[in-house]
């Protein structure tokens, strides 16, 4: 009996070995390796994160011997300087033009045109933060775009008179709050899966909002109160109050809720924020259909909300939660926003508003269900272009 004791005990142990040597092996063999423990010389959160990616030339891995491209990572998409530059032109174009658009295509140049979207999807099971992390720097990349054409519209309704400080303020505030809180609560928690499936779904809704104000129902606001001509005089405060507001556009008085204002504020920066979007697309009918404003003031009104919820929104990502910016990339992109929001007035009234809106319905149905298909079930159902 102790015999055969003794031999369990030895077929035991050398089973136990047998299966851990094949572990071993499989694991070498699927490759895992080590973390690269560096911060390749990469700044501050960047290189902290980086370092706990595992090494080798596989997905979701850092080879440490290859040419550097984006932010300075090896391996990374290189992010051609003149493509980037031509593509933020045509995104200042969009947000001059039609408004609603420029901040799909400010985050469809990033997820798809710069490849950054497969980068960082890449590391979701060997180093979820850097996923995360990339993920936060598309975010934050688009809205300083969105915030760069919100300043330009502002300056320039600011100039003609038909922009409602007081209202603009009164979303501001709401738009502020939801600015802060979303990136607070989100910065580094969001999957680039997950941000892609979102997008797409917002993108779906912007789609949406544009056809309906392409039909007759949906264009049957009054560009301007009284019949007159809406540049020849500004918008004129008649009441201030924290429960009512008045103001004068061309003979009509218009009165709204400061409150409601900043209520709308909130929710919709809090879902621009979260996308990296402007949120024009949602003040446009908040202001004209449950505030009741004249689609004349609203344009100008919205854009100062948008400036206000992009800069609390950039902050709380930048400052507040550390979130990377490549400032090469962004800087670039920003001179050709300027250059295409100064092009946009130029060329606007040689399109007919109506048809462009309409192709930009198209574009979004393609882009949100490309995008929301990929995101949540984890391939696109349409083609790439």
């Amino acid at each position: 009996m102790n015999f055969l004791n003794g031999t369990k005990h030895r077929l035991l142990l050398i089973f136990g070995a047998v299966v851990i040597v094949l572990i071993g092996g499989s694991m070498m063999q699927s490759g895992i390796a080590d973390p690269i423990k560096s911060d390749l010389s990469l700044p501050g959160i960047l290189g902290e994160t980086a370092a706990m990616t595992p090494t080798g030339t596989g997905k979701g891995e850092i080879d440490i011997n290859a040419a550097k491209g984006f932010a300075g990572i090896p391996g990374a998409p290189k992010i051609n300087p003149v493509v980037a530059f031509f593509w933020a032109l045509w995104v200042g174009w969009i947000f001059s033009t039609v408004g609603a658009f420029g901040g799909v295509m400010a985050g469809v140049g990033h997820l798809t045109l710069f490849a950054l979207g497969n980068y960082a999807g890449s590391f979701q099971t060997t180093n979820p933060a850097l996923n995360a992390l990339l993920t936060d720097t598309i975010r934050a990349s688009n809205q300083y775009l969105v915030g760069l054409a919100a300043l330009i519209s502002v300056y320039s309704f600011l100039r003609m008179k038909r922009l409602v400080v007081p209202l603009g303020v009164s979303l501001g505030i709401g738009s502020v709050a939801g600015g802060l809180l979303i990136p607070w609560f989100t910065a580094g928690k969001i999957s680039l899966h997950a941000y892609v499936g979102y997008f797409g779904l917002i993108v779906l809704v912007i789609g949406g909002v544009i056809f309906y104000n392409t039909l007759k129902k949906g264009q049957s606001v009054k560009p301007h109160a009284g019949g007159k001509d809406p540049t020849s005089k500004g918008v004129q405060i008649i009441h201030l109050g924290w429960r009512r507001m008045t103001i004068e556009f061309q003979g009509t008085e218009y009165g709204f809720s400061p409150v409601l204002a900043m209520l709308g504020g909130l929710v919709i920066a809090s879902i621009s924020s979260f996308i990296g979007v402007g949120g024009g697309f949602l003040y446009v009918p908040f202001l004209t259909s449950v505030l009741g404003l004249p689609m004349y003031i609203v344009a100008g009104t919205s854009a100062l909300a948008v400036l206000l919820s992009m800069i609390s929104s950039i902050f709380s990502y930048v400052v507040l939660k550390g979130t990377f910016i490549s400032w090469w990339l962004v800087g670039i992109e920003m001179a050709g926003v300027f250059a295409g929001a100064l092009i946009g007035p130029r060329t606007q009234r040689y399109i007919p508003e109506i048809w462009l809106k309409r192709i930009f319905v198209v574009l979004a149905v393609y882009v949100g269900i490309r995008y929301l298909s990929k995101g949540f079930f984890g391939q696109s159902w349409l083609p790439p272009f």
